[in-house]
């Protein structure tokens, strides 16, 4: 009895088995293809390409357009973190930068940038998550 009520009371069910059963069952669908690992692997392949397009003079560049202005960045490595953040490395305006982004925020223009003359092409280089 509560505060003169009288509450029936109720079995609460063991949802242990519930819930492994649930996580076995195998997800492929668009929600997975929003995780980083899935967006990381669309945007090394699309960068590959694109880098592949490239005379020797030219290196991949990412205009990044959702900051109020338009920034260019010169990658040199991108990651992520599980399960929704990617990672942007590389030079901007001629000073070291690092870009975290949600994936659901990603919206970018890839552009070719001369390259350095004394410097040889700069491939981006794409760090997988190991975890």
């Amino acid at each position: 009895m509560f505060n003169g009520f009288d509450y029936p009371s109720f079995p609460i069910p063991d949802t242990t088995r519930m819930i492994e059963s649930i996580k076995a069952v195998p997800i492929d669908g668009p929600v997975q293809h929003m995780w980083a690992d899935e967006q990381y692997k669309i945007l090394r392949t699309q960068i590959q390409q694109y880098e592949k397009s490239l005379d020797s003079d030219h290196e991949v560049g990412l205009m990044f357009t959702n900051f109020g202005q338009t920034i260019l960045m010169q990658v040199t490595e991108i990651s992520y973190a599980d399960p929704v953040l990617m990672i942007f490395k590389g030079i901007v305006n001629g000073r070291v930068a690092t870009l975290i982004q949600h994936v659901n925020q990603l919206n970018f223009l890839l552009t070719s940038i001369e390259k350095a003359p004394d410097q040889p092409k700069r491939i981006i280089g794409f760090v997988a998550n190991n975890n």
